[in-house]
């Protein structure tokens, strides 16, 4: 269950003082919190890539070179995606008798050769890009929905949101999807892997009629609190088929809450700043671990994790192996989860083409630091609203890398109080660090970047179908030129 642009601070049992999320506290308090975990990147598409490939998105390609250290994604006129020969998790799992299904957002190409189905996944119902709009359908189309191969129509003509309102039936559309899914997949007793991908903290907000006005929250709150519904149900409907003691259920965000939208955005606990940052408010998630009878009920696990971590564990733990012809980042998570073990590895905070950060244990080195441009700030565009520290939230990038910038995660998780250079403790712990990132960058082979160009005619005109329910649109030329990306 991966949600979007939900942050570390969202859910009653890591801290908001709503208390809102009952389904999902519940989830915690009979599986496992894991409050050291984290996303590849601060910002949708290469978190996601770096999740379906176990790799970073250096080395998978989510990242861009037309500019230094900048965030780049998917939007619908990207021309690349994930490459064909990066080997995904339901690939892996289709080998071994998995049925794989994804529901809502994929965000790894619009174009076809970069589809689900492509790529392992056996069914889909949801959309490759985020469910911006409306567009005029002449200068941008609407994003479709797709049912497997084939559009089934487009955001805002077949499936709305409101923005006045921001009333949407998609999260129970989302839902439905998920269980009827398990339903069948238990009937046909065939093994699933369910990637439960919904957007609905992601802006524009929404939620369905039955929670609008539902929170202390607003409308970001009353998303949240029909997630929190989603996972409830879906978590039902597993134990009411008794396939409970038999399914591994991980709950996670693909980045840090949106601090930029304010209070359409989500909450990032004690943690600087958030999405689009390699602070530790964008890339740590609120992930809990499920799974009655192997996973101890009410534990906590203090092991880094990474998103990408559950490539390696899923694969694992279906009888497969993993593939040995290139680096996979992600590791087994299965003696942390069952044993409470604790596995020495560091984390990679990554922002485009550059190395931003690295953490060791409780240790985090700043290499470079950026919030994004003065430009963009003055606009009002602020990615550490309230969180302005002189030398730490630069707003030019600053390159730390001759005497990086240290904290004590444990001691100081806001990176308030850097650890003077001079100190005991600096001169015990960076060497350490710096002969990790030496080792890590010697065996770094960079993937061919897929988010350098963009054009007009790949956008979502005339998807797969679309002349089976007359929406097809006219293509226009073909007009590729360099993405820009700002942050």
């Amino acid at each position: 269950m991966l949600m979007d642009d939900m942050g570390w601070g969202d859910l009653g049992v890591y801290g908001e003082p709503s208390k809102e999320t009952p389904n999902l506290d519940w989830m915690a308090s009979q599986g496992m919190l894991l409050p050291d975990f984290y996303s590849a990147n601060p910002l949708c598409s290469p978190s996601r890539a770096a999740l379906m490939s176990g790799r970073l998105p250096i080395r998978n390609g989510f990242y861009t070179t037309n500019d230094h250290a900048r965030n780049a994604y998917t939007p619908q006129d990207i021309m690349g995606g994930i490459p064909s020969n990066e080997i995904l998790l339901p690939e892996n799992l289709q080998k071994l008798g998995y049925r794989s299904k994804i529901i809502g957002k994929w965000h790894l190409g619009q174009q076809p050769q970069y589809h689900p189905l492509v790529h392992g996944f056996d069914e889909w119902f949801g959309a490759p890009n985020c469910h911006f709009g409306p567009f005029d359908n002449k200068r941008t189309p609407n994003i479709p929905v797709y049912r497997d191969t084939d559009m089934i129509g487009r955001y805002y003509e077949d499936y709305l949101i409101d923005h006045k309102t921001g009333e949407s039936n998609l999260t129970q559309i989302f839902i439905r999807e998920a269980t009827t899914f398990i339903e069948k997949q238990a009937a046909q007793k065939q093994p699933f892997f369910l990637y439960w991908a919904v957007d609905a903290t992601h802006e524009p907000v929404y939620a369905s009629r039955d929670f609008l006005g539902s929170s202390q929250r607003g409308l970001y709150g009353d998303a949240v609190r029909e997630l929190d519904y989603g996972v409830g149900q879906i978590l039902q409907k597993v134990k009411d088929l008794g396939l409970v003691n038999n399914t591994m259920t991980i709950f996670s965000s693909d980045n840090g809450g949106a601090t930029y939208a304010k209070e359409m955005g989500g909450n990032n606990g004690p943690f600087l700043c958030g999405k689009e940052t390699t602070y530790e408010g964008g890339m740590r998630e609120p992930t809990i671990a499920f799974w009655p009878g192997k996973i101890p009920a009410g534990t906590v696990s203090h092991q880094l994790g990474s998103l990408m971590d559950l490539y390696t564990t899923f694969t694992t733990l279906a009888g497969g192996s993993i593939p040995t012809d290139r680096v996979v980042d992600g590791i087994d998570l299965t003696q942390a989860l069952f044993k409470q073990t604790i596995i020495d590895r560091p984390i990679f905070y990554y922002r485009g083409d550059e190395l931003m950060a690295a953490r060791w244990q409780q240790y985090k080195a700043h290499f470079w630091t950026w919030t994004n441009s003065q430009d963009e700030f003055d606009k009002g565009v602020n990615f550490c609203p309230g969180e302005e520290i002189d030398g730490v939230t630069t707003h030019e990038q600053v390159n730390n890398t001759a005497e990086p910038l240290l904290f004590h995660l444990g001691k100081d998780p806001g990176e308030k109080y850097m650890i003077k250079s001079t100190s005991v403790e600096y001169k015990g712990v960076m060497p350490q660090i710096l002969k990790i990132v030496a080792e890590h960058r010697s065996q770094l082979v960079k993937g061919e970047p897929q988010l350098n160009m963009c054009d007009s005619s790949v956008m979502n005109w005339a998807p797969p179908g679309c002349e089976k329910i007359n929406k097809c649109l006219p293509v226009p030329k073909s007009n590729p030129s360099k993405c820009v990306w700002v942050h």
